[in-house]
């Protein structure tokens, strides 16, 4: 593969990565904000679904032409803002693996309270407020990424 097809995928693989993410903040911070049960069910169905459509693959395709772009350019992989890109990778990967499973539980107790008829139970708002505070790292860390990408910075 030539390297402008090489990094035409790897940026629009990070476009579509931060894309989904953000939608898929602002569209479950939207729906739980209107305590509408019947909304929010629908909307961590949508979540996570989104999230096996568009950011598992993005999540694999990040690191694997970032390797591949970075052999292609001869840069060596212990160059300062790759390291750090990587760094910065693990700590947004290490949040989104909880959001995945608090997603899949979340949507699992909203869609029971629909079915019952109930308000969601305190537990779903614990959740929620992990879900809530964890995306601000792995936020910050994916524009710290595209930063580090951008500018690729001597360090």
């Amino acid at each position: 593969m030539d390297a402008l097809t090489l990094k035409l995928i790897h940026i629009l693989s990070a476009i579509l990565l931060f894309g989904t993410g953000l939608g898929t903040a602002f569209h479950g911070m939207a729906s739980n904000l209107s305590k509408d049960v019947r909304a929010i069910a629908v909307a961590n169905r949508n979540v996570v679904l989104a999230d096996w459509l568009f950011t598992t693959p993005t999540v694999v395709i990040q690191p694997v032409t970032g390797i591949w772009l970075a052999v292609e350019q001869g840069w060596a992989l212990t160059t300062g803002w790759i390291v750090a890109s990587f760094a910065l990778y693990a700590v947004a990967g290490a949040c989104w693996l909880p959001v995945v499973w608090l997603q899949l539980r979340m949507r699992r107790i909203a869609e029971d309270a629909v079915t019952q008829g109930a308000e969601l139970p305190p537990l779903y708002h614990r959740y929620f407020r992990i879900w809530f505070a964890l995306g601000w790292p792995a936020f910050t860390a994916m524009v710290a990424i595209v930063g580090l990408m951008v500018f690729k910075p001597d360090f």
